[in-house]
């Protein structure tokens, strides 16, 4: 009740901007901004409800999209990922995350344009599958650390370091967008990354038998000699060997998985359930860390555009 007793107190107003202290400003802003909206109560309440039906529209035209034309709202949800949080850190000169935006779209954008190559070469699985894990790991720490931030900030441990909470809840916080947001953003990079993809690759033959023999310490994905047996721990990379005893490298074979999302051997073309061998994280993450990517991509992705919609709309009904 004070402070709503002192944000009505009346400013002198022989004082301008620059002579005003903080409190004052505050007050005379708040005021003006009553002034503004004085008689406007009808008014608010047809936005609120403009609001409204159009979040609960939006809902309902974004889930039968997604259910009945899923690669068109996937591309479209990753050009608005990729996109409005750079608009938006441009018009408010976050140039930290611009930055790193800007690695990881040239970065990526070279990870896409090899995977849309065709044929695409046999080193090209690995490199793919090699980045988005990479990506993946990125930002499950950078998500980690930020939690650990903010429950130390919850426990006073700040207090420790002569530092405000508001101080580290802000970088905790920080943290945790970042590994969220560029883990939805390499989630969704990497499932646009297999549709893209052709299968052809190496020893791999879409039609009949392949026509080159492959010899048994080689690889059938990169054409590259098997180093590691598949019953030795390798220290990089691990072989593995498929249940029709064809083997490859670990990295080769989890590309392969990504490639068009097979689920045959490379060579011989017998069904394997590489799946259930190779689960992928960013293909099967946790389930509540894979919806909780789902609401970060609402959040990022179409939430402006809908509170741009409905700005658009005021507008057009003279609402302010």
């Amino acid at each position: 009740m004070e402070m709503q007793h002192d944000l009505h107190e009346p400013v002198n107003p022989n004082k301008t901007l620059a002579d005003m202290t903080p409190e004052e400003r505050m007050r005379y802003e708040h005021q003006k901004l009553h002034e503004k909206h004085k008689g406007h109560e009808a008014m608010h309440s047809e936005m609120v409800l403009v609001l409204l039906v159009t979040l609960i529209v939006a809902q309902i035209v974004l889930v039968e999209w997604k259910k009945r034309h899923y690669k068109s709202y996937s591309m479209t949800s990753l050009i608005a990922l990729w996109i409005i949080p750079l608009i938006i850190a441009v018009k408010n000169y976050w140039f930290r995350f611009v930055f790193c935006w800007a690695i990881l779209t040239v970065i990526t954008a070279f990870v896409m344009w090899k995977a849309s190559e065709k044929p695409i070469k046999g080193t090209t699985p690995r490199l793919v599958y090699k980045w988005f894990y990479l990506i993946y790991k990125l930002s499950y720490g950078l998500g980690i650390i930020g939690y650990i931030i903010m429950m130390a900030t919850f426990s006073g441990l700040n207090f420790i370091f002569n530092q405000a909470p508001n101080v580290w809840m802000d970088v905790g916080g920080l943290f945790v967008f970042y590994g969220l947001y560029f883990g939805v953003l390499g989630r969704d990079v990497s499932a646009i990354c297999t549709d893209k993809m052709a299968a052809h690759i190496g020893y791999y033959s879409p039609q009949g038998m392949p026509t080159r023999s492959l010899e048994s310490n080689i690889c059938a994905v990169c054409g590259n000699h098997i180093i590691v047996s598949e019953n030795e721990e390798g220290v990089i990379e691990n072989t593995y060997k498929l249940s029709c005893n064809h083997v490859f490298h670990e990295f080769c074979i989890r590309g392969w998985c990504i490639v068009g999302k097979k689920q045959t051997c490379p060579y011989c073309k017998e069904k394997v359930d590489l799946k259930k061998m190779f689960k992928n994280p960013w293909e099967r993450p946790h389930v509540l860390y894979g919806r909780l990517l789902d609401w970060i991509l609402w959040l990022v992705a179409w939430i402006p555009l809908i509170f741009f919609l409905v700005q658009g709309i005021n507008w057009a009904l003279g609402l302010e």
